[in-house]
């Protein structure tokens, strides 16, 4: 019973003020002699009372003794203590008369006997002290109400067909979705880069199974993303434009005479008009459509990475004089009869009086104005349909299309790359003679009425025939493009994911002489003609397509399940483009590493042949694997290893910005200091400033300077060295810095055949050398002219490890000591290490001072007396101290603020330059490095080593103190 008294007692209290307490038990100040209920009871006179109630209970009902409360009268009353408690309630009550809640109006304040329903209407009715709040509030309701929050939809409601299409195209106004997304984004970790949403790694582990992929088998990768520009004009006046762009010095140009004829695809790397060697963009695709007979027009495609688009296509225009924009034209809305009786119909039973039925669901009109549109986004959702995508030029008649989005692009890297798509693809059949007869809106039946047409079908698919049975994609000519009409892939589905495996048989039936035609000369010319250079065809093929639903019905329709759709329907060809993708072309090992096709189609129908690649047993790769693949050939990846270029600063910028912010998430006691380790940039390269300082040290900025002046420079720059980074040089070492040209990578090809024999170079571990190119000796003179050319530039160069170890990103390429070559035991003739001993593993950095520690601490606890400008007393010994940051600068534990020091003569082996891709190479089997160098510190450094061990330099890590030996090649 006591329980439910209790709640009882708290059901009748529940309304009363939170102030305002009731202790049971307190006896304190009188607070519960006159806090209760009922009458104050004074102490019991009669001894016959039958229940003895207990102190501060409250009993339910009516009491025999008159409902008198058992209580004990205080024998004394603090008058301060009684007050204050009476006190409290009176607040309580005043607080509860003159409050008003948010949902009360203001007649609330008024007393019941003045309140009037006429004053809601009429305020000056209300007193003169309410008039204005009441306006307010008048004037609030008239304000139009906001719209209520949609509430969240079931999962069966999201689930259907029309609301994941408005969902589908909403989600792809802010990023550019491709047409594999969905696909990627259920297994890959996905990355908004470049203005697209973009599968980065799977959530799973597969570096090794990918890599055995790019070895063995085949690797699919979504490339739609990178952007094509279309040119159309007169051959003479686009090869005129496109000429200012590129030089012959620095490899074949848009000019070339096997690219040009369209039987291959080329590359270069494009520059700002008539500035070579200074100021590149950087490094694009591209692919001429062969010629037409009669015709002196032509087509190009240039296909860029997404950060490079925006450059380039402001320098085509300017080149080829194209500032005239073309407005897109507004396509009409073209309603289907069955929609527009639906909508007559709507319109006849809408009435002013008609109202919709309880319990009945709305459907969403699609059709309004404004709206979403009702069909999937294809292409770039968050480009306005009134933004131009089209130039023209009236001097020139070159015409600029934007086709961005518009073309879909596969990779497929490895030997078998041939082989899925021998197996995934067959050559489109011939219409039947009913449907050449009959007028069609296809493409496909009205191209069949064409025999010449339909003879070129034939002949690609003879060279396709042939192309099953080479053994290796690595067998044809570089870039070789081949054209071809295939039937929907989706036709030919297997009933599960098999791996495709080379055709043994096929391959024996293919002509030997065919087959090594094919493999030395590559397709003929007029086998590289495609439709898909056609926009009307494009447009049509992608119109046309036929939906998933009506495929899965015509495959239930099939007596056998499983086997092929007969006949094919009309739609179901599809003009394609396999462009050959060359692999490794650089060093003395692995040639044709990484080598596969490039799959081109028409908008629309990337998951048609996404799913069928797949089920060829094909392992995906995303941008991870883009970079890795770069790494194993050896290659430069843009924008990553492309300082010289726009978009290759602002990669490092936003690198150094995500590396920064990852550094300063870690506890202090957890980071690195860099400082210690004699690191001054661990986050990012300074080019410019490593370029200038061994311009001077080199004295490449005077064509005289003898060998006792370079020697000097040399000197003074290992004794700023000795200090071990406690007095600080300027940007310049210690010398005047004055404007010099910006640090430009050269990409001369008779340069760095040069500089490439003056390495000396070797395989991948040294193992024995290769058979150098012809050229000049290392001379004084030859260094000294090569020089003069190229003092202020960098090289690329590749650092394959002698020992154990794992190259890291940002790892400094150091020159080593007599002393240091002296720990590398090699064989006489040899650059490998022959010896296992620890003192063979190279030297070790003495462990700097970091002097910043004490001023960041003296920051975190300020003390009246300033503290003060040089981190310690200068002694006369010690180098001049370079400018000190300002007080104001941001200092981090363990790094160097700015300005930076001397980067070469900072630690005791000067600084060559630094890596930018470095990881383990499964394909070499030791740590491999790719970065730039500076080619004064290089030539210098060569011309010093001993011809037997020329070429061997340190590489140590940015937060180890170890160095370890390193070959350098410079891969042509």
């Amino acid at each position: 019973m006591a329980a439910s008294k209790a709640k009882m007692r708290e059901k009748k209290l529940r309304n009363q003020p939170v102030s305002v307490q009731y202790p049971a038990t307190s006896t304190q100040n009188g607070d519960s002699a006159f806090s209760g209920k009922g009458r104050d009871a004074g102490p019991s006179s009669s001894g016959k009372q039958k229940k003895q109630h207990l102190r501060g209970d409250w009993v339910r009902g009516h009491q025999k003794d008159g409902g008198i409360y058992a209580r004990e009268m205080p024998q004394r009353i603090t008058a301060g203590g009684f007050a204050k408690a009476r006190v409290a309630e009176v607040k309580a009550m005043l607080k509860a008369v003159t409050k008003t809640t948010g949902s009360s109006h203001v007649f609330g304040a008024l007393p019941k006997h003045m309140r009037r329903r006429a004053m809601s209407h009429n305020t000056k009715r209300l007193p003169c002290r309410l008039r204005e709040v009441a306006n307010k509030v008048h004037a609030k309701s008239l304000q139009p109400k906001k719209k209520e929050q949609a509430k969240s939809k079931s999962r069966r409601a999201r689930r259907r067909h029309g609301n994941m299409l408005l969902e589908f195209n909403r989600r792809q106004r802010k990023n550019i979705w491709l047409e594999t997304h969905i696909w990627h984004a259920k297994r890959f970790h996905m990355v908004k880069k470049w203005g697209y949403c973009l599968g980065d790694r799977p959530t799973y582990k597969c570096y090794r199974p990918c890599y055995r992929a790019m070895s063995s088998h085949c690797l699919l990768q979504d490339l739609s993303y990178y952007c094509c520009i279309e040119l159309q004009g007169e051959e003479e006046k686009l090869l005129a434009s496109l000429s200012h762009l590129t030089s012959k010095e620095a490899g074949p140009t848009f000019a070339a005479a096997i690219s040009l004829s369209g039987q291959r695809q080329g590359s270069a790397v494009v520059y700002r008009a008539g500035q070579y060697p200074s100021k590149p963009l950087g490094p694009v695709t591209f692919l001429w459509r062969p010629r037409s007979p009669g015709s002196t027009h032509r087509q190009l495609w240039i296909w860029a990475h997404p950060t490079l688009k925006k450059d380039l296509l402001s320098e085509l225009q300017s080149v080829c004089q194209c500032g005239e924009a073309v407005v897109p034209p507004v396509v009409p809305v073209v309603k289907s009869a069955e929609v527009l009786t639906h909508e007559l119909e709507g319109e006849a039973k809408k009435t002013p009086e008609a109202k919709q039925p309880t319990g009945t669901k709305r459907k969403r009109a699609s059709e309004a104005p404004g709206g979403p549109p009702a069909k999937k986004i294809l292409g770039d959702g968050t480009r306005s349909p009134s933004t131009p995508v089209t130039w023209k030029s009236g001097s020139s008649g070159i015409i600029i299309h934007d086709l961005t989005m518009e073309i879909v692009r596969y990779r497929l890297i490895g030997p078998q790359s041939h082989t899925v798509l021998a197996e995934t693809l067959e050559a489109a059949t011939d219409c039947d003679e009913t449907s050449k007869s009959q007028p069609s809106s296809l493409w496909w039946p009205e191209h069949c009425k064409d025999e010449s047409k339909m003879h070129l079908h034939r002949q690609q698919a003879d060279v396709y025939h042939i192309l099953k049975g080479i053994y290796s994609t690595g067998e044809l000519p570089s870039g070789t493009v081949l054209a071809l009409t295939v039937d929907d892939p989706r036709l030919t589905l297997p009933r599960k994911r098999v791996k495709a495996l080379p055709l043994v048989q096929q391959a024996q039936e293919v002509d030997e002489e065919k087959r090594r035609e094919l493999t030395l000369r590559g397709v003929p010319e007029r086998c590289c003609q495609s439709y898909l250079w056609e926009k009307s065809v494009r447009d049509n093929v992608t119109e046309n397509r036929i939906p998933e639903q009506e495929l899965n019905r015509m495959r239930s329709e099939v007596l056998v399940p499983g086997s092929r759709l007969s006949p094919t329907p009309l739609q179901g060809r599809v003009p394609i483009l396999l462009v050959h993708q060359p692999g490794k072309q650089v060093g003395h090992e692995m040639n044709l590493w990484g080598a596969g096709w490039d799959l081109l189609l028409p908008k629309g129908w990337g998951m048609a042949f996404w799913v069928p690649l797949i089920y060829r047993g094909v392992r995906v790769g995303g941008l991870n694997m883009s970079l890795k693949h770069s790494q194993n050939k050896g290659a430069p990846h843009f924008p990553h290893d492309y300082p010289d270029c726009p978009a290759g600063a602002r990669f490092q910028e936003e690198q150094e910005a995500e590396l920064l912010d990852k550094f300063r998430r870690r506890p202090p006691a957890k980071r690195a200091n860099y400082i210690k380790h004699g690191c001054l940039a661990p986050f990012r390269c300074p080019w410019q400033q490593l370029a200038e300082e061994w311009e001077l040290i080199s004295g490449g900025r005077r064509e005289e300077a003898t060998q006792e002046e370079r020697q000097t420079t040399t000197t003074a720059a290992m004794m700023v060295a000795e200090g071990g980074g406690g007095g600080r040089g300027g940007g310049g070492g210690g010398v005047e810095s004055q404007p010099r040209s910006p640090a430009t990578v050269i990409r001369n090809r008779k340069s760095l055949r040069l500089l490439s024999g003056w390495c000396r170079p070797t395989t991948s571990r040294g193992q024995r050398a290769c058979r150098a190119s012809e050229g000049p000796p290392l001379t004084s003179p030859a260094a000294s002219a090569f020089l003069a050319t190229h003092g202020s530039g960098l090289v690329w160069v590749r650092l394959s490890l002698l020992s154990k170890g794992k190259p890291e990103l940002h790892a400094m390429v150091c020159v080593p000591s007599a002393e240091d070559l002296q720990l590398l035991k090699t064989a006489p003739g040899s650059g490998s290490s022959s010896s296992s001993s620890s003192s063979s593993s190279g030297p070790s950095e003495p462990t700097h001072k970091d002097h910043f520690k004490s001023r960041i601490k003296r920051r975190k606890k300020p003390s009246e007396k300033a503290p003060a400008v040089s981190s310690g007393p200068l002694k006369e010994s010690d180098p001049p101290a370079a400018p000190q940051p300002s007080p104001t600068t941001p200092l981090d534990l363990g790094l160097w603020p700015d300005p930076l020091p001397s980067v070469t003569s900072h630690c005791s082996r000067v600084t060559l330059g630094w890596v930018t891709q470095a990881d383990f190479s499964l394909s070499a089997g030791c740590g491999e490095a790719l970065g730039f160098v500076s080619v004064a510190g290089l030539v210098s450094t060569l011309a010093g080593q001993p011809r037997e061990r020329r070429g061997v330099l340190l590489l140590r890590n940015p937060s180890s103190l170890h160095y370890r030996f390193a070959k350098v090649n410079v891969e042509v």
